[in-house]
C-alpha cells in the first residue's frame, strides 16, 4: 500500500527526523525491515529544498523521480555503458542480447525472460517496442534527437532503425528507461502525466511520498534476486552546507555534490566515508566568443590557452576535490586514454609564459607583457563572466582573469544573475564564459558541444552549444564522418582530424574535468564502485544507479 505524507516543516528538518527515525546509519536507530531481507535502510540525499509537486513522470527532466532519481531504482533500461570506462563491454540489463548492424543505424534487442513488472505483468519485447516507438509519435520526448525511422517486433527480439549513425550516442539509446506498455499506452499525454503509481520492473518499488522524503521499499520478485538494501529514502535539503553536513555526520548515505575542503569537511569525519570523483569524458571549458574581438584571433586564443594554469585551477577553484585535466586534447585521463591519437600521445598542458608572449609578437601585437595592444592598435580586454553564486566558476574565472595579466591583457570578472548570463551564453552576447560539455561513451560530445558546425546560430539566437560561434567546416565534417564511421579505421582516422583542429585553432580554452561526483560509506553495505572497480559512475540520479543498488552487500 502507498501512503501519503503532508508537508508540514522544512525540508532539513522532516528530513533528519525521518533519518533518526528510519536510518540505520550513524543515527544508531533500528535497522528497517524491508522485502529484501534485514538490513538498514539507505538514504540518498539532494541540496534542491523541498519537491513541491509529485510526479514520477521519466520523460520530465523536472519531475521530481528524476530530479532525486528515485525513477532509477523503479525503472530500467536495456544495457549500461560505463561512462567512466569507456573501454568496458556494454553490460545487457533488460536486453538479454543486443547486436548492432556495422554503421551503428539499426540495434536489435532480445528481450529478457522471466522480468516482470511490479504489478504483476509480464515484461516482454513489445514494451521495449511501445517505449521506443513512443519517441516517434512524441518527438518532444525525443531529448537525444535518437531520430528513430522504424521499429518492428519479431517474437522476443525488437529491431529499433534510426536516421543516422548511433555510433557517438550508444549510451543515450541502451539507457533509455523502459516503460510498461500497458500502462502508458492509455496515458493521453505522456508530456504532462505524473504518473502517481509508478510501474517498473527495477528492484524498488515506490511506498510513501512527501515534499522533504521518499520511500521505496525492495521488492521479493525482482528479477535480478535478492536485495541486500531493504528500504530507500530519498531527501532534499535545503542547501550544499545542509547536505554536506548530513553526509558528513551519517543521516545521508549517498548524494552527488561538490563539497568544499572534502577531506576535512567530509572524510576526516568518519573513515568509513568515501568521495569518488571519476573522470568521464566531460570538462569545464572557457568558451570564446570567436566571432569579436579579442578571440576573433587564434594567436590570442594560443596564447591565452599556455597562460591558464590547470594545476591551480584544480587546486584553488575545485579545492582539490577533481581530477586535474592535464592531456592537450582536452580529454580527461584515465577516460580519455584510449582517445588521445598518436599525434598528441603524452603531450600534457603546462603553463608556458615566455611562449606566449612570443606568440604574440610574431603575430604584431605589442606592449606584451605590460599593456597589450592588438594589430589594429586597439587595447586588450575582455569580460569573463558567470552567474552569481556559482562560487567554483567565480574563482575559475578569476584565476583566468589574473593568468591574462602575464600577457598584458585586461580581464575583468562579471557576476550576473543566472537567467541574464544564461540568455547571454546562448546568444553569444559574450566576450567569455566558463561552462561544461557533455559527456558520453565516445569524445565526440566534448568535440561538437565546441565546435560542431550544426550547433552555430547568428549571434543573437539562441545556440545549445558551441556559443563561441566557431565556424571550421574541417572541423564539422571530421565530426560527421567520426559519428557515421562503418569500421575502428576510419573513425580514427576522422578523430585525428577533429584532435588537430581542437589542439591548432583553440576553439575553447579547457580548464578542468568534470568528472561523475559520488558522495557514500561503508558502515553498512559495501560492494560500491571505486578506482579498484570502476564499474559505474557514482552519481545516484543517473539511469546506473540501479546497476549499484543490486551489487551492494551488508557490510562484514
Amino acid at each position: 500500500m502507498r501512503l501519503k505524507i503532508p508537508a508540514a516543516v522544512a525540508a532539513g528538518t522532516v528530513a533528519a527526523l525521518l533519518l533518526a527515525a528510519c536510518s540505520g546509519g550513524a543515527s544508531g536507530g533500528e535497522p528497517a525491515q524491508g522485502a529484501g531481507g534485514a538490513g538498514a535502510a539507505l538514504t540518498i540525499a539532494k541540496p534542491d529544498g523541498a519537491i513541491a509537486t509529485e510526479s514520477n513522470n521519466p520523460w520530465v527532466g523536472d519531475s521530481s523521480a528524476m530530479k532525486l532519481g528515485y525513477i532509477n531504482a523503479i525503472l530500467e533500461p536495456l544495457a549500461f555503458v560505463n561512462l567512466v570506462d569507456p573501454t568496458d563491454e556494454v553490460r545487457p540489463w533488460l536486453a538479454q542480447e543486443l547486436t548492432w548492424n556495422d554503421d551503428y543505424t539499426s540495434l536489435t534487442v532480445v528481450a529478457r525472460d522471466g522480468v516482470t513488472w511490479n504489478d504483476g505483468e509480464p515484461f516482454t519485447a513489445e514494451d521495449i517496442a511501445f517505449t521506443f516507438r513512443l519517441l516517434t509519435e512524441k518527438p518532444e520526448l525525443d531529448n537525444a534527437a535518437l531520430g528513430i525511422q522504424d521499429v518492428t517486433v519479431d517474437g522476443d527480439a525488437v529491431t529499433i532503425t534510426f536516421g543516422s549513425s548511433m555510433y557517438v550516442k550508444q549510451d543515450k539509446v541502451l539507457h533509455k528507461h523502459i516503460v510498461p506498455a500497458h500502462v502508458w499506452e492509455a496515458v493521453d499525454d505522456p508530456t504532462t502525466d505524473p504518473n502517481l503509481d509508478p510501474v517498473g520492473t527495477g528492484p524498488y518499488v515506490l511506498s510513501q511520498y512527501s515534499s522533504q522524503s521518499v520511500q521505496l521499499t525492495a521488492r521479493d520478485d525482482y528479477w535480478g534476486g535478492d536485495l541486500a538494501v531493504p528500504t530507500l529514502y530519498y531527501v532534499s535539503y535545503n542547501d550544499n552546507t545542509a547536505l554536506t553536513t548530513a553526509l558528513a555526520n551519517g543521516d545521508a548515505d549517498w548524494a552527488q555534490a561538490f563539497i568544499p575542503n572534502v577531506q576535512s569537511a567530509y572524510l576526516d569525519k568518519d573513515p568509513a566515508n568515501v568521495y569518488w570523483a571519476a573522470a568521464g569524458l566531460g570538462i569545464d571549458a572557457m568558451f570564446v566568443n570567436t566571432a569579436t574581438k579579442p578571440f576573433d584571433d587564434v594567436a590570442f586564443r594560443k596564447a591565452m590557452n599556455l597562460v591558464v594554469d590547470r594545476k591551480k585551477h584544480q587546486q584553488i577553484a575545485r579545492e582539490g576535490g577533481v581530477p586535474e585535466l592535464t592531456s592537450v586534447t582536452g580529454l580527461p585521463t584515465p577516460a580519455g586514454d584510449a582517445f588521445i591519437t598518436d599525434a598528441y600521445q603524452g603531450q600534457d598542458y603546462a603553463v608556458d609564459v615566455d611562449a606566449a608572449r612570443k606568440i604574440l609578437t610574431d603575430a604584431g601585437y605589442t606592449g606584451v607583457g605590460e599593456s597589450l595592444v592588438d594589430p589594429d592598435g586597439e587595447p586588450v580586454s575582455f569580460a569573463l563572466t558567470v552567474p552569481q553564486g556559482w562560487s567554483d566558476y567565480v574563482t575559475g574565472i578569476s584565476l583566468i582573469a589574473d593568468s591574462a595579466k602575464e600577457l598584458g591583457a585586461q580581464a575583468t570578472v562579471d557576476t550576473p544573475d543566472s537567467d541574464t548570463w544564461w540568455a547571454a551564453k546562448g546568444e553569444g552576447d559574450f566576450q567569455a564564459i566558463l561552462h561544461w560539455t557533455d559527456t558520453g561513451a565516445t569524445p565526440y560530445d566534448l568535440y561538437s558541444d565546441t565546435m560542431d558546425g550544426r550547433w552555430l546560430k547568428p549571434l543573437g539566437e539562441a545556440a545549445d552549444y558551441n556559443f563561441g560561434r566557431f565556424d571550421s567546416p574541417e572541423a564539422t565534417a571530421a565530426l560527421d564522418a567520426y559519428a557515421g564511421a562503418t569500421d575502428d579505421a576510419a573513425r580514427a582516422q576522422a578523430l585525428e582530424t577533429v584532435q588537430q583542429v581542437f589542439v591548432e585553432q583553440v576553439p575553447v580554452i579547457p580548464v578542468g574535468t568534470r568528472p561523475f561526483i559520488g558522495e557514500f560509506n561503508t558502515r553498512s553495505y559495501v560492494g560500491w564502485p571505486g578506482e579498484d572497480d570502476p564499474y559505474a559512475n557514482p552519481d545516484p540520479t543517473q539511469p546506473s544507479a540501479v546497476l549499484i543498488l543490486t551489487s551492494l552487500e551488508p557490510a562484514s
